[in-house]
């Protein structure tokens, strides 16, 4: 909400950081962040937004920058009521821009596990690598840039980690930033594969000095094990490290993903994209991959389903895009695929891509001395340029280029083992021996990573100290009655009979079957029962004696009530006072 527009990319990271923090609660299922940001700045019905993305909350709130000063307002809204389970105003220099992430994710969290049920929650939730704001925003502006996934873009976003570096030397986030920046570039030929890799490797290194237990850490070392080495099975081996630490990490599932699709599993790479999107149901690209998959299984109608689900995301999405005039391509659908190119401008290359529909469909096409750019064509999304070198004829020197390619491990090939348009290359009589000498394991290794007992399977507390809490709990509830103070929570009960707010939340769950609020709320409204039938009390009126019983809101009273009884409190009093 600043007047100033620059500040819009610190406010989303404030946003994010949120959402990370709170996906480190086991037993949150929290929405990734392009679909939480899909609902940005509009105005659309709680309840759609609940729909689409599939939760029953909804944490929505503003931001506001100015000079020195951040003002955070946000509400918990619950989605199929449009109920306000809580709000607050925050206002903090800017400075303490770290503490306040780390605040509100914690009340957040508390207000969930007291209004729905028990999960554990730690100390501290929020992990910004850095407590210098001047790293921090510089490293959300590389953020900004590198989310647009456009490799020119991510020349930009080096450049401000970097900066953010100078600030901070010791920030291992931006580390890890840089060094799947540099993955990327060079697996997509953008930079040379020798300095690329170096500086991947370089900037790896120096952000697992600082933080190796980082899950960003390990996915920035699964990102150089599979994009730039090929190295499938370590890989995996760290996708797996990553999503134990974070496992509403969605981008690791669709990476898991994307190695079962390079490795031939493609019935695993639907089940781990499926999960990605569980997290994350609009990203584009997680559907552009299940589309990949299906174009990968030669399932072209399929594919097409799912890309034109990424392309309403985003319409511009070039690597949807280019598959989908792929799958034209193959299903031999000349009207279609001449009406997709005349309808979509931001293609790579539609006039190689129609000669290459008449090689591969039609009969006596030559090149008529047609010079191919095969350098040029690594340096796309797709490799056109190289699949019409294949197709016209030349498949040795087709095969020569491949050699060379495949040398460089290329994100363009990285599924030359099942892409339909790279058919002639594996029927090549030395493709068998090159694939020999890429070592793959497609055999997934299960690994055990900071194993630990289920918590639902582990009780926190003795059968004894079982008793002797219940028996405290119950007796200072009617003793002191707590339950009158209308702000009462979990952390202030756990302090009154001596008990910690995880145990107490679990306590609450396991042997009352009820979450907090529901527990208290049943004390409050056993005492505005007694008290409602007091003639003494007369001459108070119910949503007073509600607010006497310790409930804080008119709604929050007469949701519980009607939930606890099935009537109104109105009806209630009319039928016991006859």
């Amino acid at each position: 909400m600043s007047r100033d527009v620059n500040n819009e990319y610190f406010s989303d990271g404030i946003t994010e950081e949120i959402i990370n923090a709170l996906t480190k609660v086991k037993g949150l299922k929290v929405t990734a962040r392009t679909s939480s940001f899909a609902f940005k700045n509009q105005h659309v019905d709680i309840r759609k937004i609940g729909a689409i993305l599939n939760v029953s909350n909804i944490l929505e709130g503003s931001i506001k920058v100015y000079k020195n000063t951040i003002r955070i307002n946000v509400q918990l809204v619950r989605v199929s009521d449009g109920f306000h389970i809580w709000s607050k105003k925050f206002q903090r220099n800017l400075e303490n821009i770290f503490e306040l992430q780390d605040e509100i994710s914690l009340i957040i969290a508390q207000q969930i596990r007291e209004n729905f049920g028990h999960f554990n929650i730690s100390e501290t939730i929020s992990s910004v690598g850095t407590k210098n704001i001047k790293a921090y925003k510089l490293f959300l502006k590389g953020r900004h840039y590198q989310l647009n996934w456009l490799l020119e873009d991510y020349l930009k976003a080096i450049d401000f980690y970097k900066q953010s570096l100078i600030e901070d030397p010791n920030f291992s986030d931006a580390y890890f930033a840089l060094s799947r920046s540099y993955s990327i570039l060079t697996s997509w030929g953008y930079i040379k594969r020798k300095n690329g890799l170096k500086s991947a490797l370089n900037y790896l290194e120096k952000g697992l000095k600082l933080n190796a237990s980082s899950y960003l850490g390990f996915f920035s070392k699964a990102s150089v094990c599979f994009w730039n080495n090929w190295e499938y099975e370590k890989g995996i081996h760290n996708l797996k490290q990553t999503i134990a630490l974070n496992p509403n990490f969605a981008i690791a599932f669709e990476a898991l993903s994307e190695i079962y699709m390079a490795t031939n599993q493609l019935d695993k790479a639907l089940t781990y994209i499926d999960k990605a999107l569980e997290i994350n149901p609009l990203s584009p690209n997680h559907h552009f991959t299940k589309g990949n998959i299906y174009f990968l299984k030669k399932e072209y109608q399929e594919s097409i389903i799912h890309l034109n689900e990424s392309l309403l995301i985003e319409q511009n999405f070039g690597l949807a895009l280019e598959t989908k005039l792929a799958c034209y391509l193959l299903l031999n659908d000349e009207k279609q695929f001449k009406q997709f190119i005349n309808e979509t401008p931001h293609l790579e290359n539609p006039s190689t891509c129609e000669l290459l529909f008449d090689f591969l469909n039609k009969e006596k096409v030559t090149l008529n001395h047609i010079k191919i750019d095969i350098e040029n064509s690594f340096k796309s999304l797709y490799p056109w340029n190289f699949y019409l070198l294949i197709h016209s004829g030349a498949t040795d020197k087709a095969f020569s280029v491949f050699q060379d390619k495949i040398q460089l491990r290329l994100g363009q090939l990285v599924n030359y083992k099942l892409d339909p348009l790279l058919q002639p290359i594996r029927l090549h009589k030395d493709y068998q021996s090159l694939d020999e000498q890429i070592v793959l394991n497609s055999e997934e290794k299960y690994v055990t990573v900071n194993a630990q007992i289920a918590e639902n399977n582990i009780k926190p507390l003795t059968e004894q100290e079982i008793s002797n809490y219940k028996e405290t709990l119950i007796s200072t509830l009617n003793d002191e009655k707590l339950y009158l103070n209308p702000n009462l929570s979990l952390k202030v009960l756990g302090e009154h009979i001596n008990l910690h707010s995880n145990k107490l939340s679990w306590l609450l769950n396991a042997e009352f079957n009820r979450n907090f609020n529901d527990f208290i709320n049943h004390y409050r409204l056993t005492y505005f029962k007694t008290i409602a039938l007091d003639p003494k009390f007369n001459h108070i009126t119910i949503l007073g004696l509600a607010y006497d019983s310790g409930f804080n809101s008119k709604s929050a009273f007469n949701t519980y009530f009607k939930k606890a009884e099935g009537i109104t409190p109105s009806k209630w009093v009319q039928l016991h006072s006859e």
